[in-house]
């Protein structure tokens, strides 16, 4: 088992981090790379595939998760699950082959509930921004 499979309790191919640059109680950084191969692909759009928003909220999301789950800050057993999406802006399309890097701010931590903003960048372009809330459960 990888590190993000330990921090996450994702998987393929529902799984979009494939390293944590940087995490601290201020900012998480993240990368994944979206291969030809992903599921969506097939059918979102054929010939002209696009990674769907959706799935771009939800890397920055996975990305804060597992961030916070490498600092300790919420604990070995914690599962995050999104309650509300805000201030979403789609910038650029992510296409195959495209490395995103997420950047996330943790705008409130507590046992309970996380609250995240987070950018979604492939190069230097914005791709994505949004902030959202997770309800923390346990396993």
């Amino acid at each position: 088992m990888n590190e993000i499979e330990q921090l996450l309790p994702h998987r393929e191919p529902f799984l979009f981090v494939d390293e944590i640059v940087q995490a601290d109680e201020k900012k998480i950084i993240a990368k994944h790379v979206f291969t030809e191969k992903e599921f969506f692909f097939k059918g979102h759009f054929p010939g002209y595939p696009v990674v769907p928003g959706v799935i771009l909220i939800e890397t920055m999301a996975q990305s804060g998760g597992a961030g916070l789950r490498k600092l300790g800050t919420l604990g070995d057993g914690a599962l995050f699950f999104l309650a509300s999406v805000d201030k979403v802006k789609f910038r650029r399309q992510v296409r195959p082959g495209d490395e995103v890097r997420s950047e996330v701010e943790n705008l409130r931590v507590s046992p309970r509930m996380v609250k995240q903003s987070g950018k979604a960048f492939v190069g230097d372009e914005l791709a994505a921004e949004a902030e959202w809330m997770c309800l923390v459960g346990n396993e």
